[in-house]
Parts: structure tokens; sequence; C-alpha cells
């Protein structure tokens, strides 16, 4: 999919997964919320609690949630973004973006929240206790829960494929970027670039084939959402408010997008955002410090979370420094 470029191969793939991926979805789904038991679960996440919209750590979680969820802080946007032609409607490719995705969302918590209510009444335990977050529950919760449905093989193996979908399109965008980067750093063609970039992909990932391959992919998925795309997204929106002129940002955009965007666009890049991820890096920080991850050794951590983080920032150093490309970027109020 790589190597065939933007349109012969990252859009044919992507129209071939992401509808086939909706339509399984859409069967799990509409199979979850006629299991006895599944308006508990349904009830459970739809019933508001107002009370908790005072609560910082509510809204940092959203914060957190829609970064990794949009893939912002990835690079992914950038990369793809800037395949776009000049004159692209920058203001409706976002609402489209942040649309469809949020509500992709909405419909695997439904069937999500279906199945564990489902589960809860059949096990006969409240659902707070079947009710689990991290990689523990695509591969271990809802696996279990759907031992429970009838035509469970079938269902299953739905559920399954919808994981392999799910993963290989979101494989695709986040190689996409390091073969963007290899074809501008090293300077070399698109087939070559992706080759490499996936068999440095596929050599590393390896080790989540490996029985420890659940936990130490807990461990790195921990460490990447929780510190570096926090830290990553940080750094990025300080830069982007504080460094460029984001008036001349904003008329260029309204210039080409039919839903204008006003004022408060400067504010939440400029304060409302920044102040949020500083909240967000600097608690994130102190609670991995303070109280180790999920109970694990301290040498997993160093190895598979801290290591990892160290390292990323030390090789990007390295390569920005060793590049020979430079970037100007000028942007003209």
């Amino acid at each position: 999919a790589l190597s065939g470029g933007v349109k012969k191969g990252i859009e044919k793939a992507n129209k071939i997964f992401i509808p086939l991926l909706a339509f399984l979805f859409i069967i799990l789904m509409v199979r979850s919320v006629f299991l006895d038991g599944a308006m508990d679960g349904l009830n459970w996440l739809f019933k508001p609690d107002f009370s908790r919209l005072g609560d910082f750590s509510v809204w940092t979680a959203a914060y957190g949630q829609i970064f990794f969820t949009l893939s912002i802080s990835f690079a992914i946007m950038i990369t793809y973004s800037s395949y776009l032609p000049k004159d692209s409607d920058v203001s409706n490719n976002g609402l489209m973006t942040a649309f469809f995705n949020c509500g992709f969302s909405m419909l695997a918590g439904i069937m999500i929240f279906s199945v564990l209510g489902f589960m809860a009444k059949s096990q006969g335990v409240p659902l707070q206790e079947v009710v689990s977050s991290g990689v523990g529950l695509a591969f271990v919760t809802i696996p279990k829960a759907i031992n429970y449905m009838p035509g469970a093989q079938f269902f299953g193996v739905i559920f399954f494929i919808s994981l392999v979908f799910a993963g290989l399109s979101s494989a695709i965008s986040i190689m996409e970027v390091v073969t963007a980067s290899f074809r501008d750093q090293v300077k070399i063609n698109r087939k070559k670039a992706a080759t490499l970039a996936c068999i440095i992909g596929f050599l590393v990932s390896i080790i989540f084939a490996t029985r420890a391959g659940l936990l130490v992919l807990d461990i790195v998925d921990h460490f990447i959402n929780n510190l570096g795309i926090v830290f990553t997204g940080l750094a990025e929106v300080i830069m982007f408010g504080w460094m460029f002129k984001l008036e001349g940002f904003r008329k260029y955009i309204n210039e080409l997008s039919d839903v204008q965007i006003g004022k408060w666009w400067n504010i939440s890049i400029k304060i409302v955002t920044p102040i949020m991820l500083g909240y967000m890096a600097i608690r994130n920080l102190v609670s991995e410090i303070k109280t180790p991850y999920g109970g694990y050794d301290a040498l997993s951590l160093i190895v598979y979370g801290w290591a990892i983080i160290i390292s990323v920032i030390i090789l990007a150093v390295i390569i920005q420094k060793t590049s020979k490309i430079s970037i100007a970027v000028k942007c003209e109020a």
C-alpha cells in the first residue's frame, strides 16, 4: 500500500479497509444492542454525571482521548495534509475528519458497552467489575464477553477481523509518516523508503508476538500516549501559537474555507490548549515517577517505557543535526 503511493496505494487500501471495518462494526453493534443486559451498559455509558464537569481530570482525559483518536502529535495529520492541493478547504477537511472519526468512536462505544452490559448480567456482577481499559479491553475483556454470546464463534471472527482492518489502516497511516520522512531525509524513492520502514517496523514489532507481547504492548502504549504524545503536542502548540503569526494562518484558512474560524481559534491555540496539555504533561510525569504503572517491575518500565521515550528524543536530535535539509516556514499576516 505504501509503495503504491498516495492514490494508487494508500487511498485504494483505505477504500477497502474503512468501509469493511464500518460494515463489520455495524453488524456487531446491531447484534450487541439486542443482547440481554445491553441497556444496562448503554445507560451506564450515556447517563450524564454533570458534577464531573468540575473535575479537571475529566477534561484532561478528554484531551488525551481526542489527541489519540485523531492521531494528533503522530505527524499523521501533517503528512496527509501535505498531500492536499494548496487551495483545499482546510476547515471543512478538519471538521469532516473529526466528525467521522468521533462518529465511528460512538458506534464502537455502543457496541462495547452493550457487550459489557450483557457480560455483567450473565455473570451476575455489577457493570463496574467487568469494565476495563487499555489493550486488555480489546484483547481480553471483549473476547471473553463474546464467548457468552449466542453464535460466539461467528461474532468472534467478525470482531477480530475488525481489529485486523483497524490495525492495518492505522499501520498504513503511521508508517506513511516514517516513509515520507525517509524520502525527505535520505533522498530515496518511495518503494525503497516504504520497504526500509516496514522491515524496521516488522523487526521491532516481533516482540509483540511473543508470550510477553501483550504486557510489553501495554507498557509501550502507556508511555507513548501518556508522555510521548502529550509532551510532543505541548511543544508543537507552544511553537505554533507563540512563534508564528496565528492571525495570518487564520485569515489564510478563512479565505479558502466555507466554515469560518473566529478569534477563539487563536485563544484556544495560544492559551487554552497549552494550559490543558501542560497540566496533563506535568501530572502524567509526576504520576509515572511516584507510582509505577500497572504494578510492573522497575526494569520492565525502564526498558520498555522510559528508554523508548529517551531514545526517540535522542534519535530525533541526531536526525535533525545530521540532516542536510533546512525547512523554513513563513506566514505573513
